[in-house]
């Protein structure tokens, strides 16, 4: 990794946005990657605006490195005052974009921010969803945070793929 990108990383790292469990959130997702272990849980509450439904506020909880957390931090929010409709046509790449180009190991990170954005606003149910390439394990969105949901052994699992990056990567 390039000195500058990690001088980012580290920025957002030392004063992360929007972290921790939401109490009364209106949506949980949850998303993982299984080629490197990597979980995020994103909470979203909605208001009314102009008529509109809008994302209030946003937080996160991730077990992930650096660039998954600090990705997220900004996909916070970068999503308030979006509609769900609006944040669902965001891009990976889009909420890290603070942080300057990815390393191409890191990339990863953005879709799993756009993965657990998506499994949090996504009205469809996941087996009506389109079933791109790339795997990620997907939670029920549970009660509580996620080193509890590990801890659960009687909760399932669901199967979540997110869309795979387009174009180059940097």
């Amino acid at each position: 990794m390039n000195e500058e990108f990690q001088k980012r990383v580290d920025d957002a790292i030392a004063n992360p946005q929007n972290m921790g469990e939401m109490t009364g959130a209106d949506s949980i997702g949850t998303v993982g990657n299984a080629d490197c272990g990597d979980m995020l849980r994103v909470w979203v509450k909605f208001k009314e605006e102009n008529g509109r439904k809008v994302i209030d506020k946003a937080s996160f909880q991730s077990f992930g490195c650096e660039t998954a957390i600090a990705a997220a931090s900004l996909a916070m929010e970068l999503i308030r005052g979006k509609t769900p409709e609006e944040a669902m046509k965001m891009r990976g790449e889009e909420f890290a974009k603070d942080l300057g180009p990815l390393p191409p190991t890191k990339v990863h990170c953005t879709q799993l921010v756009e993965g657990a954005i998506r499994s949090a606003l996504d009205p469809k149910p996941y087996d009506a969803a389109p079933k791109p390439a790339t795997p990620a394990l997907a939670a029920p969105a549970p009660q509580g945070n996620l080193n509890e949901s590990f801890s659960q052994s009687k909760q399932g699992v669901r199967v979540v793929f997110l869309k795979p990056q387009s174009g180059p990567q940097q």
